[in-house]
């Protein structure tokens, strides 16, 4: 008589690596981390420099306004790096704003530079122009940083299944209807006698067999992600309805979310996307702009 043996593999109690996306995001959330405080450490000695400036210079015994006159000069930086950050969104560039953030960083150098003195050593100038200069590139970083997350959100916000998901399958079921026999009519009159036919056969309706038709995703192939939206959301249109999109369609899908109405440049978007992927051109062109 022979046994079974059953042989079950001890777990190991390894867990599995790290993986290079799991690094990647916690590289960036200690980088953010740092940013974030470099930028806080950087703006607060400016700051509390051109306090000093201010004090030793006509608002000795006004307190309150020797520390809200820094705020003139550093929050122009603050301002101009916002309006920065929002024309980069939108794909454009903003010279007011970068004016502003010139101003405002010129000045805050000039001042906190200015503030020490004719007789001091050239070390104390570093010391003192090193916070204003780190206050504009960690604030920088920062806003890079947003810019990035806002790009990758904006991204997977268009509407393809992930990589390696597929979309549920739809039964569908269809009813085979069997003809019925038709039985033959005697003329009238006739004297020929027609042979007696047998009985017919009862109808029987067959089982309905389902068939499994499986959804098959708008885009007929592997999603391909492109870094730039405009780029995207182009790429997007030619699943809508299977033909290549015109410039009124690319233009007004722009404007809807919040890209521009240009239409060169829709145009140049197009021809990104047909050249790194040369299958789409065999969509039909009639409608196309």
């Amino acid at each position: 008589m022979s046994a079974a043996v059953r042989v079950e593999a001890p777990s190991t109690g390894v867990e599995a690596p790290l993986t290079p996306v799991g690094v990647e995001r916690a590289i960036t959330a200690l980088a953010s981390v740092l940013t974030v405080v470099l930028t806080a450490v950087a703006f607060w000695l400016s700051y509390e420099h051109l306090q000093e400036v201010a004090a030793a210079h006509g608002m000795a015994e006004a307190v309150a306004r020797s520390w809200a006159w820094p705020a003139t000069v550093d929050l122009f930086i603050v301002i101009g790096e916002l309006l920065i950050l929002r024309a980069s969104l939108a794909h454009r560039v903003d010279w007011w704003a970068i004016g502003l953030v010139t101003a405002g960083d010129g000045a805050s150098i000039g001042l906190n530079v200015a503030g020490v003195g004719q007789d001091a050593s050239a070390l104390n100038y570093v010391v003192a122009a090193v916070p204003p200069v780190a206050a504009l590139l960690a604030f920088g970083a920062l806003m890079r940083q947003v810019h990035a997350y806002l790009a990758r959100r904006a991204l997977t916000g268009v509407g393809t299944p992930p990589p390696g998901v597929e979309a549920p399958s739809t039964p569908v079921t269809i009813s085979v209807d069997r003809p019925t026999a038709t039985l033959p009519v005697e003329p009238a009159g006739g004297t020929e006698q027609v042979p007696e036919l047998p009985a017919p056969v009862p109808d029987v309706e067959p089982a309905s067999t389902p068939v499994t038709v499986s959804s098959t995703a708008v885009d007929l192939c592997t999603p391909v992600v492109y870094p730039n939206r405009i780029d995207q959301l182009v790429r997007a249109l030619y699943g809508t309805d299977f033909t290549q999109p015109s410039t009124a369609r690319m233009t007004q899908a722009m404007t809807a979310a919040g890209l521009g109405a240009s239409e060169s440049t829709a145009r140049t978007a197009r021809g990104r996307v047909k050249a790194r992927e040369p299958y789409l051109t065999d969509f039909p062109t009639a409608i196309a702009g």
